[in-house]
């Protein structure tokens, strides 16, 4: 009887077959549960001179940087009926300068998120995480347009983006007042225009 897991992680190999001037090349997976090894297919019936010699020869050493970059590959895996988990294996690293959300004197405040792997992650949950808001304060200064971002805040991000935060409006009459929309934001003295960074264990 076949086992039935459908959760499975790569074992670091790649497995190449030759057949005359014909390669197959797998990626190789194995079971969670039961420890039997499938194959994802990478290449199928490729023509020896269709792969550049320095690529067959990392895919023949099973080169830990392809098969890492197969492993990622949400691409090669939905082919093969396969879907990336990527739960609980991401961590926001933070370098923001101090910031003052009620302070209607502050610059306007550039922040970069870069992905060392494509983790998927929902862009609310990486600004809550990261400002340290609450989900209605964040979506509050989202449509006020206070924070300016270049794709929905429900959105799920996997490449590095950059967005805006800028200084709550001044009231008629005010002079030296701090509106209300959030407190002082302070990070690991990274200089103004840095920002925070998703880094994520290998995804399977």
């Amino acid at each position: 009887m076949s086992c039935r897991s459908a959760r499975h992680h790569p074992t670091g190999k790649v497995r190449v077959n030759a057949n005359h001037k014909l390669l197959d090349v797998w990626l190789l997976i194995c079971c969670d549960r039961c420890g039997r090894t499938s194959k994802i297919p990478v290449h199928e019936r490729v023509n020896v001179r269709a792969l550049d010699n320095e690529r067959l020869r990392l895919f023949e050493n099973n080169d830990p940087a392809v098969v890492r970059q197969l492993t990622m590959d949400a691409t090669l895996a939905r082919r093969a009926g396969h879907q990336l988990d990527w739960t609980g294996t991401w961590q926001l690293d933070t370098d923001l300068p101090f910031y003052d959300l009620q302070d209607a004197d502050a610059a306007p405040l550039e922040v970069v998120v870069r992905f060392e792997l494509p983790a998927p992650v929902r862009v609310e949950k990486l600004l809550t995480a990261g400002f340290g808001l609450s989900r209605p304060a964040l979506r509050g200064m989202v449509d006020s347009g206070r924070i300016r971002l270049p794709l929905p805040v429900g959105a799920r991000a996997r490449e590095d983006f950059t967005f805006l935060v800028v200084a709550p409006p001044r009231s008629p009459g005010d002079v030296g007042s701090r509106p209300g929309g959030g407190g002082p934001v302070e990070g690991g003295g990274g200089r103004r225009g840095s920002g925070p960074t998703v880094s994520s264990s290998d995804g399977g």
